[in-house]
């Protein structure tokens, strides 16, 4: 058995602005306060969280969804990648970011929901709200 997590923030943001800082660099170091390497276009390899997480774009659906494969260092060796589904939609107060992880080794979907929230809901908040 594995874990699935599903989760959402509205971010003060467009599409377009949220879709371009993921999948770029220095953007995305700079909303997580991490190193993070990212290779815009599908099969491209990302690391993210100074190197404890890291995958491949599996698709790029421009502005709408990113659909990464995804690991930690922390995935026993066995274990099979987890998958990341981002999801985009306008809303009246900027972007709800959707996230849908699955394939999550069984027993770690707290931890990494609370990461999500963590590591990246609460930075991309003050990021996007300080880009106004």
């Amino acid at each position: 058995m594995t874990d699935s997590i599903k989760l959402s923030v509205t971010l003060p943001a467009t599409p377009k602005e949220i879709y371009n800082a993921w999948l770029d660099s220095e953007k995305h170091s700079a909303f997580t306060g991490s190193v993070v390497t990212i290779e815009r276009k599908v099969g491209g390899k990302f690391s993210a969280g100074d190197g404890y997480i890291y995958g491949e774009n599996l698709l790029l659906h421009m502005n709408k969804r990113i659909y990464q494969s995804w690991r930690t260092t922390d995935f026993p060796e066995d274990s099979e990648d987890s998958r990341v589904e981002i999801t985009l939609t306008s809303v009246e107060k900027g972007t709800k970011l959707s996230i849908v992880q699955t394939e999550i080794p069984e027993g770690d979907g707290k931890k990494y929901r609370k990461g999500w929230k963590d590591y990246y809901f609460a930075p991309m908040k003050k990021y996007f709200s300080e880009e106004e």
